[in-house]
């Protein structure tokens, strides 16, 4: 029996599962008729067109549409972006299966998959909060061969919202890659239960790591609540060599209003136009705050 849709059959078949995408109040309405209109569409549809089905699926019909998600992302003949969508829904709907046994099976089981892809989409869809089942296999895969593998499974460990992985990842600023590191880095700040640790990690990676990841140190630090104990160290970096990271520190202690007026007109006379622009910034929204009523 044929798999091919005929022309006139998909277009209604299309027709009806954009009338649902647009009204997505009908999809509640109408839920035993149109999860599988939608279903069908998803095979059918455009790329455009089928990611706003797998939204619309991801909402309103988790069960049902956990297979066909698992489906596209382990196929290598779909697209790439939606093969990377289908596993982030899986792991925004996985929680709310009535049973994410049998997914979490499967998904276990392709980290051991030698297809790098394969593995690194598996990652992405076991990082749900409270998947600490998955702690181990991921933390496993901080140390694989491959380094896109490493640092997905830094934001997937982030994700399962477990602290304990912070100890685990200071002794990775250490030995890691570069990527991991910076993987790293862009994730540690969400622990706020930890947040005085994860400051002195950033603080030390400032003193003694590598001068590559300063600026990503520096972005970061500002999402450290107890933003004014980090005054000190902006101020260390006002003199550094490398122009972004003395405009970055001037836009932090502009912030924190921790400059001096003659300290910002100072910084007009920079080499750099991206240091001037800072200091400009500082100016202007200052003035702005004055005018204020």
């Amino acid at each position: 029996m044929s798999s091919v849709i005929p022309f006139d059959s998909r277009q209604r078949l299309l027709e009806q599962a954009r009338n649902y995408v647009d009204d997505p109040g009908r999809v509640l309405s109408e839920r035993e008729k149109a999860v599988p209109v939608l279903l069908k569409a998803l095979k059918a549809a455009d790329l455009d067109f089928r990611r706003k089905i797998i939204l619309l699926l991801g909402s309103f019909a988790k069960e049902q549409a956990c297979q066909p998600l698992y489906d596209i992302m382990k196929d290598p003949s779909e697209p790439d972006e939606l093969r990377d969508q289908a596993a982030i829904h899986l792991c925004v709907l996985a929680p709310f299966l009535e049973d994410s046994q049998a997914l979490m099976l499967k998904l276990l089981n392709d980290l051991k998959n030698p297809d790098t892809d394969i593995r690194v989409r598996a990652i992405m869809a076991l990082g749900w909060e409270g998947n600490l089942a998955a702690a181990l296999p991921l933390i496993e895969c901080l140390f694989d061969r491959n380094e896109e593998v490493q640092e997905v499974a830094v934001n997937a460990l982030c994700n399962l919202k477990d602290s304990h992985v912070v100890d685990l990842f200071e002794d990775r600023m250490k030995h890691g890659s570069l990527d991991q590191k910076r993987a790293i880095l862009f994730n540690l700040w969400r622990f706020r239960d930890r947040e005085e640790e994860v400051a002195a990690i950033y603080r030390r990676e400032l003193e003694q790591g590598d001068a590559a990841l300063r600026i990503d140190v520096l972005l970061v630090l500002g999402q450290i609540t107890a933003q004014e104990n980090n005054t000190p160290i902006y101020r260390e970096f006002l003199k550094d060599p490398n122009p972004r990271i003395r405009a970055l520190a001037i836009e932090r202690l502009g912030e924190l209003d921790a400059l001096s007026q003659e300290e910002i007109l100072s910084f007009l006379d920079d080499t750099d136009m991206e240091v001037k622009r800072a200091a400009l910034d500082i100016i202007q929204n200052s003035g702005a705050d004055r005018n204020q009523p």
